[in-house]
């Protein structure tokens, strides 16, 4: 059924259940799958003295290629191939999101497996997420993955 898996991954305990995630359907389906690390330089400070948007994008990439190498290990305990990706958002909008969907077009993904939440803090809650925002502009199928294991939180019923 699946046969190209993107999983977007940011290093959060969110973005790493999905990857697993991902990894279960890409056994289970013989699929390649495709980790993908997108840079997004905050334009925050830009404008203040003495900052130098380049060693936060230096320190990115530098986290981007760390995430990724953790993720091929994984693939390689599991037995699944497929080609890590770092990427760089544009400063002419491409946001996160549209950065996602671009490499999900590249790489002829059939399905893109996420989590809800990742590492954006303050901006999430002035933009909303960034799986809320790529499941309005994907033309691929979405898997998104809680933060959390939700029935561990379900009590049970009382006995009657």
């Amino acid at each position: 059924m699946y046969k190209r898996i993107l999983a977007p991954i940011d290093g959060s305990e969110t973005s790493a259940r999905a990857f697993d995630s991902a990894l279960r359907l890409a056994r289970e389906f013989n699929a390649e799958v495709f980790p993908l690390y997108v840079v997004d330089v905050p334009l925050v400070g830009a404008d203040a003295p003495g900052y130098d948007p380049s060693i936060v994008r230096d320190a990115l990439f530098e986290e981007g290629s760390r995430v990724n190498k953790e993720a091929l290990a994984k693939m390689e305990r599991e037995g699944v191939t497929g080609t890590p990706k770092v990427v760089e958002t544009s400063a002419l909008g491409d946001d996160i999101a549209h950065s996602i969907l671009r490499v999900a077009v590249e790489t002829g993904a059939d399905l893109v497996v996420m989590g809800t939440h990742g590492r954006r803090g303050f901006r999430r809650l002035i933009l909303g997420s960034v799986a809320e925002r790529f499941l309005r502009i994907s033309s691929r199928p979405v898997l998104l993955v809680p933060a959390h294991d939700a029935t561990a939180e379900v009590a049970p019923a009382p006995a009657r």
